[in-house]
């Protein structure tokens, strides 16, 4: 097991290595100038060569991607280039923890729907029951995360106002300031997940049921509760380990629009505005937490599942 995880984990080292390359070259790629941004249309030929030479942009590509990518190394992603030259690691501090409470909330909300849902399709198949919750996942998958938080905003702060429309409170500012702030957003974000994950445990569950033990365990005259319970959901949940793994990734890039609906300076707006301020730095740093917790996240699925499932270790 252990000779599992230490190629499991090299791997995703690697992984992040080869994307802090592949970002830093092909941000260069992208259309438009960050001097040009910064300086917009007040700045002289003097003033732009200054920028220039401050920033470093007039060492070739490869001298740069190596000053970059040791400071990296050292947890220095550098300063912004645009507004107060900001530390990117500073920003990064501030903005996370919003996008982390976020998708944390999101998650939990997910299962708490998905779970009962899947659990009671899969023993009411094809009743009306399984019909109803087949519709209501449909409805969640095609409905657009910002749609549904846009509908959240308009019923339950601007007309009943029971919970605030827009920002963000931290949880050292109180646990019900930031718990109200974060119920709607998390709503529009784990509606659509708890879909695909419902759906999952159901097909996995109905699979569970037809098999020899199942049939066994029903033959001894054991209640449908436990043998729900107690003997379909732990061996169905193998396979959707997987799927509630990528989702929770997912939730990641579900919460990046979310967040602009709700006006929460969260790593998606810090994202979005560093885009369009050409704002290399804080472009390469939020693209790598992203993609740090979308490894890691994987890393450890793959890690759960080899101690659920043995077999998994010695593929």
């Amino acid at each position: 097991m252990l000779d599992y995880m230490f190629r499991r984990v090299i791997g995703a080292f690697l992984v992040m290595l080869a994307v802090a390359t592949l970002v830093f070259f092909m941000l260069r790629l992208v259309p438009g100038d960050p001097i040009a941004a910064m300086l917009a249309d007040a700045g002289s030929e003097e003033a732009r060569a200054a920028m220039i030479k401050r920033l470093g942009f007039d060492k070739p590509v490869h001298i740069q991607f190596m000053k970059w990518f040791g400071g990296m190394l050292q947890g220095d992603l550098g300063n912004s280039i645009y507004g107060s030259n900001q530390p990117v690691t500073q920003i990064l501090a501030e903005s996370l923890p919003r996008t982390l409470s976020l998708a944390f909330l999101s998650f939990i909300i997910a299962l708490l729907i998905a779970v009962p849902a899947g659990i009671i399709s899969a023993a009411k198949k094809n009743t009306a029951t399984d019909n109803a919750f087949s519709f209501f996942a449909f409805l969640g998958l095609s409905m657009p995360d910002f749609w549904l938080a846009i509908l959240l905003i308009i019923v339950f702060a601007a007309n009943l106002q029971w919970l605030p429309a827009i920002g963000y409170s931290p949880i050292s500012e109180g646990l019900w300031p930031w718990f109200s702030h974060l119920i709607l957003p998390s709503i529009a974000v784990g509606t659509g997940f708890s879909a695909i994950i419902a759906r999952m445990i159901r097909s996995s569950m109905l699979e569970v049921l037809k098999a020899d033990y199942m049939r066994f365990a029903t033959s001894k005259g054991l209640s449908d509760t436990t043998l729900l319970l107690r003997h379909a959901l732990p061996n169905a949940l193998i396979p959707v380990i997987t799927v509630i793994g990528i989702a929770f990734a997912l939730l990641i890039s579900g919460a990046v629009v979310v967040e602009n609906v709700f006006a929460i300076k969260g790593l998606g707006r810090v994202l979005i505005q560093g885009i369009l301020n050409r704002d290399y730095p804080v472009v390469q740093g939020a693209v790598l937490i992203v993609s740090a917790i979308f490894v890691f996240t994987n890393l450890l699925v793959d890690i759960l599942y080899g101690l659920i499932d043995p077999r998994i270790r010695y593929s």
